[in-house]
């Protein structure tokens, strides 16, 4: 398995290239066509206060200044693919806000490749907030790589949190390609006291695991009982295996006619200490 297609956000914050360069390594190590996906269109209510409501020309500026910006970081992309001589790559300017350009492109990708929001951007809520919404809609699975940290490369010691849901299943499956590459993978199910008293036998991860092992995935897997909550007992248990990436399904609340993240997924979108691929 491989990932054919991959997107990449072309953000406009801090370390994009260092981004771009990783999802360049990842290209090439899954021979994919890469494709980088820069948002032309600002929210408009936004560049209207920022135009202060001044009239159409303002704003017309504003919204030219920003598919200006869009550019410039597609071709800083375009360069950076050529001078490591990609294969095959593109650069897109999409004018539909950022959500709407990533959820529509998944559509037709294998993987997507985003960025942890910094609590230092000045626009992190705004990013955050797009950042949720992007994972709960995408169709391709969402590699989150960390806002903070170096990361070379990925997928030779992988945690695996398994719950039993589609959505976790679904992140596996986005992970695959990765996974038959590992030379160690975890399938971890951490259960709070709640958890273990409703089942703590192993046999739910017998199905998982012989899934993976079927596919020529190596794997190890256990329950954890943890007093903590479930999103800081994986990143703790990352951190002791030395895990380079965490794999887990993202798990959406109905909250009115809007969706929100839950608990565990909403914890390790603030706290990754490791690259996270996730699936909703």
């Amino acid at each position: 398995m491989t990932y054919a297609t991959a997107l990449l956000h072309l953000d406009s914050h801090a370390r994009m290239n260092e981004r771009a360069d990783f999802a360049l390594r990842l290209a090439r190590k899954f021979d994919s066509h890469l494709v980088g996906v820069a948002s032309a269109d600002r929210n408009l209510f936004e560049l209207s206060v920022a135009t202060g409501f001044a009239g159409t020309v303002p704003l017309a500026a504003a919204l030219e200044d920003s598919r200006a910006a869009a550019l410039d970081r597609a071709r800083q992309f375009s360069d950076r693919a050529a001078a490591v001589q990609l294969e095959s790559f593109e650069a897109v300017v999409d004018d539909r806000d950022e959500i709407d350009a990533l959820v529509g492109r998944s559509l037709c990708a294998d993987l997507l490749i985003v960025a942890q929001p910094d609590p230092l951007w000045p626009d992190h809520a705004r990013a955050r907030n797009q950042l949720e919404q992007v994972i709960l809609h995408s169709v391709a699975p969402t590699l989150v790589l960390p806002c903070a940290g170096q990361f070379t490369d990925i997928g030779a010691n992988v945690l695996v949190a398994w719950n039993g849901s589609p959505e976790a299943a679904r992140a596996v499956v986005g992970a695959m390609p990765l996974l038959q590459r590992a030379r160690k993978v975890n399938l971890v199910r951490c259960d709070t006291p709640i958890d273990a008293e409703r089942a703590d036998d192993l046999a739910l991860l017998t199905l998982p695991g012989d899934w993976l092992r079927r596919h020529g995935v190596h794997v190890d897997a256990w329950i954890e009982a943890t007093e903590i909550d479930v999103g800081n007992a994986l990143l703790s248990r990352a951190a002791d295996l030395g895990a380079d990436m965490l794999v887990m399904g993202a798990w959406g609340h109905p909250r009115w006619t809007e969706r929100m993240l839950g608990g565990a997924t909403r914890t390790l979108l603030a706290s990754m200490t490791v690259p996270v691929l996730m699936a909703h």
